[in-house]
């Protein structure tokens, strides 16, 4: 079916019709239009994995690595392969609308959500949602680029008025979303935030550049309830408001749209929109039943695993300690408590349950099974922390199945549903019982030690909980916040203190009510009797001190690191960094491995001989972890953002709004790395560093000697592979121009390629540069323009280590007003290298 054919439709449905399908009909559907052969669309979270229209853990998905994991690998070949692999689980989970990627920007590293974001660059950025983009929609199903634009922290996210030059905001923060639509995406997601005074899912950027000057034919979505007025965003390229069946546009659009105060036209086009993407994913016409090829969640197993070594960033490896030689180990000392609860990925919205995890320490006792003994100690006490009650810690007390049992109650505290679940975490019932009143959460418990329990229920409104029969938390929790996540799902926790017996079963029991607007998220967890600090340091320094190596995990918390909120510190939570220098005093063959989603601080970096940045790897954590620890694979990773020291030295840091709600990038375009060259301060490691397992020797770098203005050109690198294995090598160029007339970073990168060789071998990275590279937007409706003259090129490994440069010249010719209607834009990283 074509547009032309889709066009008829719409004469097919009346005014309230058309209304009727631009709001949600549930959480995550569209409406059914039987007039127009429209069934509903189904839309689902998110960029780390499927999770499909339940909150439930019993519907498992496939979990990849982070975002940041992903940007890092700089391997467009493999985003779009990991994208395939989402459109499969998507179709299995009969979900035609996938809301990813993000393409925010890493602008500070206290940003709360960055593991779900790419980069602090807008080339990586947009090129490797590009790839992502392609995959997912190769599998018919709708990519969503997310969220358009400036919602680059989390505080006051739904508030917060963002205030960007023209220029930085065409340049930078819309760059990644303009290579999207020129890519074909067919979903753009609004924003909660406001730009420059107007909320976004009211902005003029919805048309202007969004949909006239790029030609976006695609369905502007809103984040989950961002429609917040009726007129404003009705008459702007806001197309679809999600969540439903409640909203202002459900309220009141028709009876705008009759009284004249909302065009039939604009009513016309986003239906139009709407139509255009139920075809393109199968949704509108005689063959429009949800397609859901047969897999399953282990497949592609294998993919996962490659993507985590693809990712893995070895930031330092002072004498060449890894890989390790397993033959020639004995014992392996793995030390942290992330080395058995690995983060695999973020807190918030975007989280979806695996069928299995491999941890870090399963990951290394398979590796070694039989060569060589791997001891474990946390290093730490437990954190004291309640965690969600899980199936080796509570029994159902109907059925005695390892997990809890989950009743809702009417008013009279009568059963309306009962089910078994395998989690105290609750976002919801697999029901929706009419009459509800009341959650309970109730689990058979049987302590481990003896001494004060910490229990906890996590919702709003009237919550109890009893132990054993006796009442110990008793309170009204009135609902302090409208963010979704916030609400529906991690709601705040409430406490009590009990004494219990080591082996003594009891029955716990937590109730909260159903207060309207308060969603239905309720949490049952508990945490141990603190440990002793000293003993559990003192236990993994006297493992550390006997193994040959010793491997220590250490990571962020979703407390320190998730959607919602922004970072408060960039160090790690816990005493960890204690626990390393310990052990890095009691063992000099230590291994450090990062878990987390974004920058930490490090400042014991330069006292470790190896550390490798993991992140939020997915749930082959441990076996690709393996791969790379022991050389099986290389650590393909590059940082896609830069790391500091220390959190007093980043020179672009604030998150947080104004008095009067705005958020001032006042830096211009200088974020990330173009930061740190303004300011002259070196960090720990820059963008675009990362080391594998040879070396590499910069040759050559070749370009022409003039270009024409909005002309794209090839940059030649030649490297030579000067190690005793073969390696891959992530090329990069960056531009700069000394004595502009305009204000530029004092370098920005333009391209990127990779290659391959063997010992003593040398390639050429065939770089290409867009057109747009050398041009800068000019304000005022002038558009791109390039200034004449000569510019420096500079190829190299990180940003701050480029030995290579070339002088170009940019000639006087016609500037690329935008990047097309979604048809062009491919790029490939993964170039084949020419072999001298």
């Amino acid at each position: 079916m074509t547009d032309e054919e889709t066009e008829p439709l719409l004469d097919k449905l009346d005014a309230a019709q058309k209304v009727r399908l631009l709001t949600g009909a549930s959480t995550w559907r569209t409406y059914a239009e039987p007039a127009a052969g429209l069934r509903a669309l189904t839309l689902s979270d998110g960029p780390a994995g499927v999770r499909g229209e339940t909150w439930d853990e019993r519907e498992t998905s496939l979990v990849l690595p982070s975002p940041t994991a992903l940007a890092a690998s700089w391997d467009e070949r493999l985003l779009t392969d990991l994208g395939a692999l989402l459109a499969s689980e998507a179709r299995r989970k009969g979900v035609d609308v996938l809301l990813a990627p993000t393409l925010n920007l890493h602008r500070s590293p206290l940003g709360g959500r960055h593991f779900e974001c790419f980069s602090e660059d807008p080339l990586l950025t947009g090129r490797t949602g590009v790839a992502l983009i392609r995959g997912i929609q190769s599998g018919g199903v709708a990519a969503t680029a997310k969220h358009f634009v400036g919602n680059d922290a989390e505080t006051d996210r739904l508030t917060v008025d963002v205030r960007i030059d023209e220029r930085t905001l065409r340049e930078v923060y819309l760059a990644p979303f303009e290579e999207a639509v020129a890519a074909g995406v067919w979903a753009v997601m609004s924003a909660y935030n406001k730009v420059d005074g107007v909320t976004m899912s009211a902005s003029p950027l919805l048309e202007h550049p969004l949909k006239d000057d790029w030609g976006f034919d695609g369905l502007v979505v809103s984040d989950w309830g961002g429609v917040r007025t009726l007129l404003d965003s009705a008459r702007s390229g806001q197309d679809l408001a999600m969540p439903g069946p409640d909203g202002p546009w459900a309220a009141g659009l028709l009876a705008a749209l009759e009284e004249g105060l909302v065009t039939a036209e604009a009513v016309d086009e986003k239906v139009r929109r709407l139509l255009r993407l139920a075809r393109r994913v199968g949704a509108l016409g005689p063959d429009r039943t949800a397609r859901r090829p047969a897999t399953a969640p282990g497949a592609g197993r294998a993919l996962l695993r490659r993507a985590v070594s693809a990712g893995a960033v070895l930031l330092r490896n002072e004498g060449g300690l890894l890989p390790l030689d397993a033959a020639a180990l004995r014992s392996v000392a793995v030390i942290g408590p992330h080395a058995t609860a690995v983060r695999i990925q973020g807190g918030g919205s975007a989280e979806v349950f695996p069928e299995h995890v491999v941890t870090p320490l399963a990951g290394i006792e398979r590796a070694l099974d039989g060569v060589a003994a791997v001891t474990y100690r946390p290093g730490l006490p437990a954190s004291g922390r309640p965690e969600p009650l899980g199936r080796d810690r509570a029994r159902d007390p109907r059925d005695g199945e390892p997990g809890v049992l989950v009743r809702l109650l009417d008013a009279r505290g009568a059963e309306l549903h009962a089910e078994h679940r395998l989690s105290g975490r609750i976002v919801e019932p697999s029901v929706r019982a009419e009459g509800a009143a009341a959650v309970e959460i109730r689990a058979l418990f049987r302590p481990t030690e003896s001494g004060t329990w910490t229990w906890a229920v996590g919702g709003w409104g009237d919550i109890s909980l009893s132990v054993d029969g006796h009442e110990v938390l008793s309170g009204t929790f009135p609902l302090d916040s409208d963010d979704p996540t916030r609400v529906h799902v991690a709601p705040p926790l409430h406490t009590a203190r009990v004494e219990l017996t080591a082996g003594r079963q009891v029955e716990v029991v937590a109730v909260r009510s159903l207060a309207p607007h308060t969603g239905v998220a309720t949490i049952l967890a508990a945490a141990p009797p603190a440990g002793d600090a000293d003993a559990a340091l003192a236990e993994a320094v006297a493992a550390a001190r006997a193994a040959d190596v010793a491997v220590v995990v250490v990571g962020t918390t979703e407390q320190s690191e998730s959607e919602g909120h922004d970072r408060e510190s960039l160090d790690l939570p816990e005493g960890q960094d204690a626990l390393v220098r310990a052990v890095a005093r009691a063992n000099p063959r230590t291994v450090v491995v990062v878990n987390a989603g974004g920058p930490v601080a490090l400042p014991w970096h330069e006292r470790v001989p190896a550390l490798l940045l993991a992140w939020f790897p997915g749930q082959e954590a441990g076996d690709g972890l393996a791969d790379v620890l022991f050389g099986y694979a290389e650590p393909g990773g590059r940082l896609p953002t830069t790391w500091a020291a220390a959190q007093d030295d980043v020179p672009v840091l604030g998150t947080a709004p104004d008095d009067d709600g705005r958020l001032h990038y006042a830096e211009g375009p200088h974020i990330g790395y173009r930061a740190w060259l303004r300011s002259g301060a070196a960090p720990a490691y820059w963008f675009g560093h990362g080391l594998g397992y040879t070396g590499w020797a910069y040759e050559e770098l070749t370009a022409p000697a003039a270009v024409a203005a909005g002309e794209p050109f090839d940059v030649h690198v030649r490297v030579r592979n000067t190690g005793r294995r073969r390696g891959r090598e992530v090329v990069q160029v960056y531009l700069a121009r000394s004595g502009s007339a305009v204000e530029r970073p004092v370098r920005k990168l333009i391209g990127y390629a990779t290659v391959e060789a063997e010992p003593g071998e040398s390639a050429v990275a065939v770089v290409r540069v867009d057109g747009r590279a050398l041009a800068h937007w000019s304000p005022g409706g002038r558009g791109w323009e390039t200034e004449a003259g000569a510019f420096t090129l500079l190829g190299g490994r990180s940003a701050g280590d480029l030995p290579l440069t070339a002088r170009i010249v940019a000639q006087p010719g016609a500037d690329s007003a935008g990047k097309g209607s979604g048809n062009g834009s491919e790029h490939d990283g993964e170039r084949s290298p020419l072999m001298l």
